[in-house]
């Protein structure tokens, strides 16, 4: 899984940070975002693997799964990642991201059931095309809280083609994957 480290620098850090915003309003153009360091291997847990790396404003600590099924009648799909980020720096924690690996549809909703739990992440195609977010800290703790004692994720999404897809995740070494970032970041 480790090789995915391109992927995992777009999913876990230019989208959800301030500077992935201003790299993703700029296009290909964006020359001023500060440097980011190569990711470090924090260990691989299960099916989840944690990981660090650095940029101007600091450490960067997240962990990543790909699932462990995917249903759709697609032809064709980038990426598919789950992953759990903290920015100390900018005092972000748990940022839950899923990221499709298609254009979501314009306003789409993303229903996640964690063992017959529901929450719902928003798409935001405007801002970063493949990616869903909790639409405050209070859902990504409630989120963190049952990916913890979960078994299985099962996330579903619908393209920009509308194309629906139902993504299942492991959540095997999950706690254990969460509680490394939090040591390297320094998280309680």
């Amino acid at each position: 899984m480790w090789n995915l480290a391109k992927a995992l620098i777009l999913a876990a850090v230019l989208a959800g940070s301030p500077i992935g915003q201003a790299a993703l309003s700029q296009g290909s153009k964006a020359t001023s975002a500060p440097a980011l360091s190569e990711p470090k291997a924090l260990g691989t847990f299960g099916q989840w693997t944690a990981a660090e790396l650095t940029q101007a404003g600091g450490k960067i600590c997240y962990m990543v799964s790909r699932p462990a099924k995917s249903e759709g009648k697609y032809s064709k799909r980038g990426d598919v990642l789950l992953v759990v980020t903290h920015r100390p720096a900018s005092k972000s924690f748990d940022v839950v991201t899923f990221q499709a690996g298609y254009a979501f549809a314009s306003g789409a909703k993303v229903p996640v059931n964690i063992d017959g739990k529901k929450f719902e992440l928003l798409a935001r195609p405007d801002f970063e095309k493949e990616s869903a977010w909790a639409p405050d800290a209070k859902t990504d703790k409630a989120l963190i809280a049952a990916l913890r004692s979960g078994k299985t994720a099962i996330v579903q999404g619908t393209s920009a083609r509308h194309t629906e897809t139902s993504d299942t995740f492991g959540l095997i070494g999950f706690t254990r994957a969460y509680a490394t970032i939090g040591q390297a970041c320094g998280v309680k």
